[in-house]
């Protein structure tokens, strides 16, 4: 892979983290339900913490490929 072609990669995933941060800052978890909150409450924010889990994954694979590709990298420049 060129390193061009390798910038433009990392670039990509550089802004796709950038726009997941900015997603979770604009839709920040919702409050845990309790007893004062309607069923459709809760399942909203069952499926929040969903997301925000999926999220989180997201970024630990897309964090453990930016270090596999700075191995690669790193082996190329040698």
């Amino acid at each position: 892979m060129s390193e061009a072609r390798i910038d433009e990669a990392i670039g990509r995933i550089e802004n796709a983290l950038r726009r997941m941060d900015a997603a979770r800052a604009a839709n920040p978890p919702a409050p845990a339900p309790d007893d004062t909150h309607s069923e459709e409450e809760a399942a909203n924010s069952a499926r929040v913490m969903a997301l925000v889990n999926s999220h989180e994954k997201l970024r630990e694979e897309v964090a453990d490929t930016l270090r596999e590709l700075d191995g690669v990298i790193a082996e190329l420049e040698e």
